[in-house]
C-alpha cells in the first residue's frame, strides 16, 4: 500500500449484544469515512440488518463481498464470518455471542496475515463470554500478540492530550508486583518509544515513567522498586540519550497536569495509567496495540450491556479508533520510506 491509496480497514463487530454494531454503524455514517478508508466489517450482514433496523437508520447501506478481498472501494464491505440465524438479545451476555466474537476476530487476523486488509479496528468483546479452550486469553492484545507471533506488545490508550502505555496490563495488583522487573520496564519503554517515533512520526520522543508505589517509594520507606528496578532502566536510557524521565508519582504527576510536557507516559499497571487517561479522554480515547507487525486499535469503553440496544451510545471512541489506524497505517508507509 503507498501513502496514496486508501487504506482497507477490517472492523469486527464485537459482541453482538453489546453496543459494539451500533458504534460501528454510527461512526461508518460518517460522511468522511468513504473518503478516507475502504471499510470491511467482519461479521455478519443480518447482524447488520438487526441493528440498521432497530436503530432506525435506513440509510446505511452496505456491500457483501463475494470474492475473497474483492472490496468495493466506494462503499462498506462485509464479510460473512458465519451464515446461521443469530439470537441477538441486546444487553444480555451469551456464550453464543461470545462465539460469533470470537469468529470475527479469527477472520479478521486471517485476512491481516494473507495481506487482504492494511490493519484493523476491534469492538469491545465481553472476556467473560469469549473466553474458552479457544480464547484462553484475558483480552484481545493477548491474543493478538500471539496470533502475530510478536515477542511482546504495548497496550497504549492514545488521545489528543495524552498517551498512555502500560508496563503490566490484564494482572490483578496481587500479581503486579512479581512482574515488575528491570526487563520488563526496558522492554516497553523502548516499545514504545519505538511506537512514538514509527507510528507517530514523534523524532525525539520524550517519556515519563510512573512510579509503582505512593510517593515514588519515599526513599524505600513505602517500596524499594523505584530504586532497585526502575531508576536503574531509566538511568541506563538516559546514558544511552534517550529522554527517558521519573520515575514520577502517578497522583502527584496528573494532579499537576505533568502529561502535558510529555510525549508520552509509562504506567507501571492498568489502573494506574487508565484511570487518569478515562477521566481525560473517556468518550474520544483509543486503544492501540503498538509492537504489533499490523495496525490495531479499538475505542476504550467496553460493551456497555446496559445501553446496548437503546440509540444512545456515543459512537466518538470507535470514530476516533477507525480514523486513528488510517493514520498510523500512512505514518508507517511514510516512516519506512524516510
Amino acid at each position: 500500500m503507498t501513502s496514496k491509496i486508501k487504506p482497507r480497514i477490517g472492523i469486527t463487530l464485537g459482541d453482538l449484544n453489546g453496543i459494539g454494531t451500533e458504534v460501528v454503524i454510527k461512526s461508518l455514517m460518517d460522511k468522511r469515512m468513504l473518503n478516507l478508508i475502504t471499510p470491511v466489517i467482519f461479521g455478519c450482514s443480518k447482524s447488520l440488518t438487526f441493528y440498521k433496523n432497530n436503530l432506525e437508520i435506513p440509510e446505511f447501506n452496505f456491500s457483501i463481498v463475494k470474492e475473497k478481498g474483492q472490496y468495493a472501494t466506494n462503499t462498506i464491505n462485509v464479510v460473512n464470518c458465519w451464515e446461521d440465524k443469530v439470537n441477538i438479545t441486546p444487553g444480555q451476555p451469551s456464550r453464543e455471542s461470545g462465539h460469533l466474537a470470537l469468529l470475527g476476530l479469527k477472520a479478521v487476523v486471517e485476512a491481516t496475515k494473507e495481506e487482504l486488509i492494511d490493519g484493523f479496528v476491534t469492538a469491545p468483546i465481553d472476556k467473560s463470554t469469549i473466553h474458552g479452550e479457544d480464547f484462553p486469553f484475558k483480552g484481545h492484545t493477548e491474543y493478538l500478540t500471539q496470533s502475530f507471533e510478536a515477542t511482546e506488545s504495548l497496550m497504549l490508550m492514545v488521545s489528543d492530550q495524552l498517551k498512555v502505555g502500560l508496563v503490566t496490563e490484564h494482572f490483578s495488583l496481587r500479581e503486579v508486583v512479581n512482574r515488575i522487573t528491570k526487563d520488563l520496564v526496558e522492554l516497553k519503554i523502548r516499545l514504545f518509544e519505538h511506537s512514538l517515533k514509527k507510528d507517530f512520526l514523534i523524532c525525539k520522543p520524550k517519556i515519563a515513567v510512573l512510579a509503582l508505589n505512593p510517593h515514588a517509594g519515599e526513599d524505600g520507606l513505602l517500596g524499594s522498586e523505584e530504586n532497585v528496578i526502575i531508576k536503574p532502566v531509566i538511568e541506563e536510557l538516559q546514558n544511552l540519550g534517550k529522554l527517558i524521565y521519573g520515575p514520577f508519582p502517578a497522583d502527584g504527576f496528573f494532579g499537576m497536569c505533568l502529561h502535558k510536557k510529555f510525549d508520552g507516559t509509562l504506567a507501571m499497571y492498568h489502573d494506574q495509567g487508565l484511570v487518569a487517561f478515562k477521566y481525560i479522554a473517556f468518550d474520544s480515547g483509543v486503544n492501540f496495540t503498538a509492537g504489533l507487525p499490523t495496525v490495531r486499535t479499538s475505542p476504550d469503553h467496553g460493551t456497555a450491556y446496559d445501553i446496548a440496544g437503546k440509540n444512545c451510545a456515543e459512537e466518538g471512541s470507535m470514530r476516533r479508533a477507525i480514523f486513528l489506524a488510517a493514520d498510523i497505517i500512512k505514518n508507517r508507509v511514510e516512516w519506512k520510506n524516510d
